[in-house]
């Protein structure tokens, strides 16, 4: 088996050097030190290394829902960088429960070396008091209100809901519906704001009957997107403020028979691993969420370094973009009322 004096020799470095990468610290060859470490399949000794320097070499990883796509994503993209620092990961679903997040950060904080935490709501002590106690927490996704205190990787939430709302009313649509998410998470409440802020920019007042506070999963959509459809005048487009949410409102409308777009067209935050291939293709807010997943790692990673730990809080707020496919289309002239049924999906 391949030994550190081996990754030192191949790379152009002293093990010592090899050491500190194996640490989580910065060090200038870096990419020649995990070329070497994939080129020779070396494994580090984890057990003596958590002996030697009184770490666990485990990091928790703590989410809202296991079951949504986007934080399998976001994981992939932490796994991708922790696996070749020789970290593990020990994966937690709060269950969108601020009492169950509490027990297991204090349950994780005797476990691991640090945390990333989508926490469920912006007002907690539970990460206040990790980081008291000397914890590295990094946010993901959402934020607290006291977010300056955090290293924080997050998207452009607010933006995400503005170009949602842009791209319908450059369609012509008027009478719009939101789906969004609770209100006291970070993504729930900036898109909302981005979206509504559009509308109103444009001279739209959304009634209260089209402004639905759904909780990002989708049985919670499904029933609101029926509630929608059974207006006298349903909305002729809907934007679903989640990847779940989407799927709730999609199966709504496929169980009575509405045709996308013709009748409704919809625009779902997230895409889908499967958008590309629904019928029809669905219309999206996109964001980097592999991409979330290794910047929050990396950033856990420079606060176990013995260098510049002490830097300020880093927040990094990432891009979003439109992918426009086919599920958004102008709405159905006078003569073609939304609320009729086709019997088909398009």
């Amino acid at each position: 088996m391949a030994t550190i004096h081996d990754v030192a020799a191949r790379a152009g470095v002293s093990p010592a050097t090899v050491s500190r990468f194996l640490r989580g610290q910065r060090v200038r060859s870096a990419e020649a030190i995990r070329a070497a470490v994939d080129e020779l399949g070396f494994q580090p000794n984890l057990a003596a290394q958590s002996l030697k320097s009184g770490r666990t070499r485990a990091i928790g990883v703590v989410v809202p829902d296991i079951t949504n796509p986007y934080f399998a994503a976001v994981v992939k993209g932490m796994e991708s960088v922790s696996r070749e620092r020789g970290y593990r990961l020990l994966l937690a679903n709060t269950d969108e429960s601020a009492e169950r997040e509490a027990e297991l950060l204090a349950e994780m904080a005797r476990q691991v070396d640090g945390i990333i935490l989508a926490p469920v709501t912006e007002h907690e002590e539970a990460p206040l008091e990790l980081r008291d106690s000397g914890v590295p927490v990094v946010f993901i996704d959402r934020d607290l209100a006291d977010g300056e205190s955090f290293d924080a990787v997050l998207v452009d939430n607010l933006e995400g809901g503005r170009k949602a709302a842009e791209h319908l009313l450059a369609l012509g649509h008027t009478r719009i519906a939101m789906i969004s998410g609770g209100q006291e998470s970070t993504p729930g409440r900036y898109r909302r704001a981005g979206f509504m802020e559009v509308l109103e920019a444009a001279g739209i007042e959304m009634p209260p009957e089209l402004d639905l506070i759904g909780d990002f999963r989708e049985e919670r959509a499904y029933q609101l997107t029926l509630a929608l459809l059974s207006l006298v005048e349903p909305p002729t487009a809907i934007f679903t403020a989640s990847n779940l949410t989407t799927l709730g409102t999609l199966k709504a409308l496929h169980d009575m028979r509405v045709d996308i777009p013709g009748q409704i067209s919809v625009i779902g935050f997230d895409d889908l691993d499967t958008g590309p291939l629904l019928r029809p293709a669905l219309t999206v807010v996109d964001r980097p969420m592999v991409e979330q997943g290794v910047l929050a790692m990396r950033l856990l990673l420079h606060r176990f370094g013995d260098e510049e730990t002490q830097d300020l809080p880093r927040r990094i707020v990432l891009g979003i973009k439109i992918i426009e496919r086919a599920s958004t289309a102008p709405p159905p002239g006078p003569h073609g009322p939304a609320t009729r049924r086709t019997g088909r999906n398009r």
